[in-house]
């Protein structure tokens, strides 16, 4: 295989990458705090905002992803609303995992014991200095796991944006192996993913073991 093929093949690939990247890293910097206050809401006395997030949620949880983006780029310009590519796909993938990180948050939260907040009640702490101090520590603990998993997922849901003419890592490799009938490009891909997984991975380990105090 001629390694200038190889070369230039992968440069180009890594450029599509960064695409995938940047909906990866700004997915994960606006949906983890956005799911933290949804499953605070969800966990609300106010039955109104309570009503309103499940609403969200099971709106959200019960369509495919893609159907998402689709009618975020295709749908919402009907009515005068109107995304470019990256921001169609950016919101679409914000709104999905803010609400499957508040799921996996919220059962965190609930899994804390009530004696917890018993024991703060009596130090004297608010509802708020209870949360933020005792209950929301403890808690990122038991959802650390299963939130690295759902961004592991992202990983290859940043993919299905492709539908909407992204030029992102995957289409970029197909067009690349469509056009010279070569498998190379998608050794390289994997390769990309792989790498990508692993640095997630073990940022989440990192913290894991950081969190590891409140066994």
């Amino acid at each position: 295989m001629d390694s200038t093929y190889i070369m230039q093949t992968s440069a180009v690939i890594l450029k599509a990458s960064l695409v995938t990247v940047e909906l990866l890293v700004l997915t994960i910097i606006l949906s983890t705090p956005l799911g933290l206050l949804v499953a605070l809401g969800k966990l609300s006395k106010i039955k109104l905002i309570k009503s309103i997030l499940d609403f969200y949620t099971y709106i959200i949880r019960g369509t495919p992803l893609l159907l998402q983006i689709l009618f975020i780029y295709f749908g919402l310009p009907t009515i005068g609303i109107k995304f470019d590519s990256f921001t169609a796909a950016s919101l679409a993938l914000v709104l999905n995992y803010t609400a499957y990180l508040a799921e996996i948050i919220r059962a965190g939260v609930q899994s804390i014991d009530k004696g917890q907040y018993e024991a703060a009640k009596v130090l004297g702490m608010n509802y708020q200095q209870t949360m933020k101090r005792i209950v929301v520590p403890q808690a990122l603990k038991v959802v650390l796991p299963p939130i690295c998993n759902e961004y592991i997922v992202l990983i290859k849901d940043t993919a299905l944006v492709s539908v909407i003419g992204m030029e992102e890592l995957l289409r970029a490799t197909k067009e690349i192996v469509a056009r010279d009938f070569n498998m190379v490009p998608f050794f390289i891909a994997a390769v990309i993913y792989l790498f990508i997984t692993a640095f997630f991975t073990a940022i989440f380990d990192k913290l894991e073991k950081k969190f590891s105090i409140y066994e």
